[in-house]
């Protein structure tokens, strides 16, 4: 399970299901990770808030050492928090985050926008982190497309994603478009919008036709439009489902069923500074 549909994005390839630890706790997210990676997941997700990147990293390692995975074939994304987005604090954080997971990340994003310090002074400070050789790329989380497209002009490297909320009851139709314009990706967080797909008539009527679940479904949908999902889960047998994915496809009429479950109240997690604003989608 190894060779899994992956996307390539400023020379980086991607694998396009990835594993999420939010909310996971470090015993958990040691075990989880081993488990995901020992059964065929390539792309482990963590962040520093999340307060368990040494847990990832130990389960990384663990993996590693049964053999079940070479670590250039993992790719490894972490997060700088909003409190550290001044240039010192960002280094600090970018050393940090390497030194708990015990492993250079593939890829550094910063968590949330923020509208202090300068756009300029946080994003020459992530450029620096990478070019001290703290990541290997870099990337956003959480920024509408204004905020994307000043980012990247504000950057020398590419900025390879943009991860953010983004599951069936979510419309990012203008995201989407700003990923492609940008040369960059977009990764979907709560891809399952946080079990609220799994007995939605639709994607239970789909999922029927093809012998699969609605989350199976669901994921299906997101890496079919080429965007990366990172589902978590903290159960062994969740995390096989999620990766049972690559044995069916999606006509573009399922696909537009699914597209169309999208409303203007379907947001779940909206923490974002009031400085910003999302994209219109229902004007």
């Amino acid at each position: 399970m190894t060779d899994q549909p992956a996307i390539t994005v400023d020379g980086n390839r991607i694998p396009l299901l990835g594993f999420g630890t939010w909310m996971l706790e470090p015993e958990d997210a040691r075990r989880m990770v081993a488990e995901a990676l020992r059964i065929g997941y390539r792309h482990i997700d963590t962040a520093w808030i999340y307060r368990n990147e040494k847990a990832v990293g130990d389960g990384i390692r663990d993996a590693i050492e049964a053999g079940q995975v070479a670590r250039e074939d993992i790719w490894l994304t972490t997060k700088i928090w909003v409190d550290h987005f001044e240039r010192d604090a960002l280094l600090k954080q970018a050393e940090e985050s390497a030194s708990s997971l015990g492993l250079t990340p593939d890829l550094l994003l910063l968590h949330w926008p923020k509208p202090q310090p300068s756009f300029e002074e946080t994003l020459g400070a992530l450029n620096e982190a990478k070019d001290r050789g703290l990541t290997r790329s870099i990337g956003l989380s959480n920024f509408p497309s204004a905020e994307f497209r000043q980012a990247q002009s504000l950057s020398p490297a590419r900025l390879v994603t943009n991860q953010v909320e983004y599951h069936p009851y979510l419309k990012l139709s203008k995201l989407k478009a700003t990923a492609r314009e940008l040369g960059s990706s977009i990764t979907a967080w709560s891809p399952l919008a946080q079990g609220k797909i799994a007995d939605d008539a639709t994607l239970v009527e789909i999922g029927r036709a093809h012998g699969k679940t609605p989350g199976q479904v669901t994921l299906r949908w997101l890496i079919q439009q080429e965007v990366i999902a990172i589902p978590r889960t903290a159960k062994e047998s969740r995390a096989a489902e999620n990766l049972d994915i690559f044995d069916f496809e999606l006509s573009a009429e399922e696909m537009d069923r699914i597209h169309a479950l999208a409303r203007p109240d379907g947001r779940l997690g909206d923490w974002i500074d009031p400085a910003f604003k999302w994209d219109e989608e229902w004007a």
